[in-house]
């Protein structure tokens, strides 16, 4: 029973403590656009160029 007296002033703090982060990512527009960097990823061209410079290492 006496460790009630830690774990729940604990917990709550813990959850105030993860409320304030979340409410922080809100507020700095951490979850505005979620679809982007999926797009980026996916339109990522890693290829080489068609420069004069590359040479095929076959």
């Amino acid at each position: 029973m006496e460790s009630l007296y830690l774990l729940v002033p604990l917990s709550l703090a813990l959850v105030f403590l993860i409320g304030w982060a979340f409410w922080r990512a809100l507020e700095s527009g951490q979850f505005d656009d979620l679809e982007r960097p999926a797009q980026d990823l996916l339109a990522d061209d890693d290829r080489p160029g068609k420069s004069g410079t590359d040479h095929d290492l076959r």
